[in-house]
């Protein structure tokens, strides 16, 4: 069964939305949001800092350590992460897995050093594709910055490395609520062997089975759909269902 994940992204301790990662607005408190989605019975709850690549530092820890209270789905933190340190603060906080980006792209070794830590589960290998004229470029810097890397080359790295599983965010369809990248998600799939979580896209029922059609991630992040409750938990996961049926 694909996981439901709710994604959060977070900046100045509100939840924000953009499109494009992008032209950002407030759309409530992150702690009161999991806390309803857990209860809405969602899978698992990634927490994105939106800002942390400006102040070089995670600024999530306290509203991790609240949730880890109120909330017994796996929890994912992820954005500005740079060293072992950061990432044993965020386990310290609740935290159950890391999602890595421009640390890990400026430092691909930094894979490793958490995985022989705290094991491959834990690394959550985050990937900012966008569409280039022939493939997708991998970005950091909350898609801002091109890093120059090939997204498919990128990816099998990251597994190579020990990378647990990848967040995979279409910067192209994120917060558009067009579609997701489908020929993205299966290309990614067919590249890695790890889990895949797919990010950036979703807004209607048949964007599932759009993907389905084609490939099965591990799981897929809604985020807008739920902040401004245009679907609900109960409804995404009978679209899932309904789609893997046929």
């Amino acid at each position: 069964m694909m996981r439901l994940i709710a994604r959060l992204d977070v900046k100045n301790q509100f939840v924000i939305k953009g499109i494009h990662l992008e032209g950002l607005r407030k759309v409530g408190d992150p702690n009161q949001l999991a806390k309803a989605y857990y209860e809405a019975g969602i899978d698992e709850i990634v927490f994105i800092d939106a800002v942390a690549s400006l102040y070089n530092r995670n600024n999530l820890f306290s509203v991790i350590k609240k949730a880890s209270e109120e909330v017994f789905v796996p929890i994912t933190i992820g954005g500005g992460l740079r060293s072992l340190a950061d990432v044993e603060q965020a386990l310290d906080a609740g935290a159950d897995k890391v999602a890595l980006n421009t640390a890990v792209i400026l430092e691909p070794e930094l894979v490793k050093k958490v995985a022989k830590r705290y094991g491959s589960q834990c690394v959550v290998a985050s990937v900012q594709a966008k569409r280039t004229a022939n493939g997708w470029e991998a970005y950091m810097e909350a898609g801002r910055e091109k890093t120059g890397l090939q997204v498919l080359d990128w990816v099998k790295r990251l597994q190579d490395l020990g990378a647990g599983e990848l967040l995979l965010t279409s910067v192209d369809q994120e917060g558009t609520k067009s579609g997701f990248d489908v020929k993205l998600v299966e290309a990614v799939n067919k590249a890695v062997s790890i889990p895949v979580v797919v990010s950036g896209g979703y807004g209607q029922p048949r964007h599932i089975q759009e993907l389905l059609e084609v490939t099965v991630p591990s799981g897929v992040c809604f985020a807008s759909v739920l902040h401004y409750k245009s679907t609900t938990v109960e409804t995404l996961r009978l679209s899932i269902e309904q789609s893997e049926a046929n």
